[in-house]
């Protein structure tokens, strides 16, 4: 009689689980990596865009200042000018409300971002008296 004997066929899937698991956890990284990417890329434009809008009001007030040297240096002045400082611009508006009221608009603009400045003056001489000076959204 005979007897036939077959092999046994031990099969190692211990390859395709490292494998798997090393592309599983690859992936993982690859998606963290990315989200850190995005989110690094999303603080720096926003820590851009608070700076633009920080020198927008700076010069806003400069103007503002511009302004109110020139109602020092004559009493009836009544107009507007603009300056150009650093990587942006300023333009101011004084109006004559009455004899010794005046109101200031000013806005700067850096790139895309706009802030303005309303002042209110109710006295000129001897010494301006400034009653209000309050950023607006809009004049």
């Amino acid at each position: 009689m005979f007897y036939l004997h077959t092999k046994k066929q031990y099969t190692n899937n211990s390859g395709y689980i490292i494998l798997v698991s090393v592309l599983v956890v690859s992936a993982v990284g690859v998606a963290i990596a990315l989200s850190l990417l995005l989110l690094g890329l999303g603080s720096s434009r926003t820590s851009f865009a608070v700076e633009q809008s920080n020198q927008a009001k700076a010069l806003a007030n400069a103007c503002a200042e511009e302004a109110l040297q020139k109602i020092r240096d004559s009493v009836p002045f009544e107009g507007s000018d603009g300056l150009a400082l650093g990587q942006g611009t300023c333009d101011y508006t004084v109006t004559k409300q009455t004899a010794q009221n005046r109101t200031i608009t000013a806005s700067g603009a850096v790139g895309t971002l706009i802030r303005k400045t309303k002042i209110i003056i109710n006295k000129i001489t001897p010494a301006i008296q400034v009653v209000s000076w309050v950023e607006v959204a809009d004049f």
